[in-house]
């Protein structure tokens, strides 16, 4: 566990030092903090760190959405599934709530951490979501039916 918590940390802070132009670094922490407050803004996911495996690089667009009345979820999946799904199709992280719990806490050397906890999905825990102050994020996904695993990028405005 602590190992995994080493690499996500690595990972998070290489991906906020080498990332692309995309996250734009010159976002004001006021603005950052205003999408999260109002819950409408979304994460955009680069990496993707199962809890056994190797560490991916998402060439393909993947997010979360959050609303204040929806989250939308279409993250990849790789790891290991203690139950497999009915359909295979439903391999990823792909689901829609409107009954969810939403706690900010400022982070202890400044961001936020977030946690988002739905209430109508039968296979997700909760998502923990650190977001730094100039928007690059770290998402943690716990599931009942498989490990772990944890996203790498960044917070963006809804368009």
């Amino acid at each position: 566990m602590k190992t995994l918590r080493t690499i996500e940390l690595t990972c998070f802070f290489i991906l906020a030092i080498f990332s692309n132009t995309n996250a734009q670094d010159s976002r004001n922490t006021t603005a950052i903090k205003t999408m999260i407050e109002s819950k409408h803004f979304l994460f955009i996911a680069q990496m993707a760190s199962p809890m056994s495996g190797r560490t991916r690089q998402l060439t393909s667009d993947y997010d979360l959405k959050i609303k204040p009345d929806t989250i939308d979820s279409d993250l990849p999946y790789f790891g290991r599934a203690y139950t497999a799904p009915i359909d295979p199709a439903d391999a990823g992280i792909d689901f829609t709530s409107v009954k969810f719990d939403y706690n900010i806490v400022p982070g202890k050397k400044g961001g936020w951490e977030i946690t988002i906890k739905p209430k109508d999905v039968t296979d997700i825990n909760g998502m923990y979501l650190s977001v730094s102050e100039n928007g690059y994020a770290l998402l943690r996904v716990n599931s009942n039916n498989r490990q772990a695993i944890s996203f790498t990028g960044y917070i963006a405005d809804k368009k």
